[in-house]
């Protein structure tokens, strides 16, 4: 991941440090829209490695909120359930209705930008959870364990 640090130094973000190996990257930035930081980003990677990534932003202070706020803690999961967050470009479209469910697969809860889901892996049937919030929601999101998504606040 040294090479994605460097565009983020490139683009004229400072701190920037890496987390684990799945693209996360923590990082401090004079105050901009978050547009316009997934942009800068985009545009730093397409030019450091000929390349770019969809890049979603979010605050560490909004991370920690929205673990704070327990997103899974009223929901009947199987204690091997893994929780996911998805991150979304645009707001959740008002037509959605919850709960999605499909091949042990849920997408149980959302707010503004973000997807609540849980899933019991199952290697036979490979990734359904993905499948089923690329059917609902499109390709321009990323999605992260809730595990991760605390690594990210902390870091």
């Amino acid at each position: 991941m040294p090479e994605l640090k460097r565009c983020f130094e490139a683009a004229g973000f400072s701190e920037v440090k890496t987390l684990l190996s799945s693209g996360n990257i923590v990082f401090n930035a004079r105050s901009s829209s978050l547009a316009s930081l997934e942009q800068r980003a985009e545009k730093a990677m397409q030019s450091e490695l000929g390349h770019s990534f969809d890049t979603f932003v979010r605050p560490s202070r909004y991370l920690q909120d929205l673990i704070d706020s327990d997103p899974f803690a009223e929901l009947s999961l199987a204690p091997s359930a893994k929780r996911v967050v998805t991150f979304l470009r645009n707001p959740v479209p008002p037509d959605v209705e919850l709960p999605i469910e499909h091949d042990g697969a849920s997408i149980v809860k959302a707010n503004a930008t973000e997807v609540f889901s849980a899933y019991v892996p199952d290697p036979k049937k490979g990734p359904v959870f993905m499948r089923l919030l690329e059917r609902s929601f499109g390709k321009g999101i990323t999605t992260r364990t809730l595990d991760t998504v605390i690594k990210c606040a902390k870091a």
